[in-house]
């Protein structure tokens, strides 16, 4: 049992918040991309990428993992991103700090969305099973490289308060 479920069903509502951070997560890349604000994406993002991470914690290991440095790393970004984002209305760099936050937070839940295909698509694992191999390797250059790119078109887009409707709702 883990927090009162079984490890299937622990499993399976990880993977479910996973998804849909990351769905919500390019809903709201997108609207930064078009210098618009997606408020309830935003919310619905930010909100399933913290329970994505605190539940990553959850599963029974008994050392320190990548996953969970991952992990940390992500709320970290997240909390940031949350007070740039609902906290300081991203006033001046405030909005900056989110718009890379946010697309930080995003290319983190890729990152092991990538990770877990090459452990459980056999056809991925097939090629890369230590993930140390050139299509692995491959693969994660090519997200990083597209979501670098995906910055700083945002951060170029999302500039001025003026072109966007930044509610003061969570």
């Amino acid at each position: 049992m883990v927090w009162g479920m079984t490890l299937a069903t622990f499993t399976a509502v990880h993977v479910v918040l996973s998804l849909v951070a990351i769905g919500a997560g390019f809903v709201v890349m997108t609207g930064l991309l078009g210098g618009r604000d997606r408020g309830g994406w935003t919310a619905l993002f930010l909100v399933t990428t913290v329970a994505t991470s605190v539940t990553g914690f959850g599963f029974p290991v008994d050392h320190l993992l990548p996953s969970h440095v991952v992990g940390i790393v992500s709320l970290v970004v997240l909390a940031v991103a949350i007070l740039a984002r609902y906290g300081l209305r991203l006033r001046g760099a405030w909005r900056l700090v989110y718009v890379v936050g946010a697309a930080l937070a995003l290319y983190l839940n890729v990152f092991v969305g990538v990770v877990q295909a090459f452990l459980k698509v056999s056809a991925l694992h097939a090629l890369a099973p230590q993930q140390t191999e050139p299509p692995f390797l491959v693969a994660q250059l090519v997200v990083l490289a597209l979501f670098i790119v995906l910055t700083v078109l945002a951060a170029k887009r999302f500039r001025h308060e003026s072109s966007t409707h930044v509610s003061a709702r969570l």
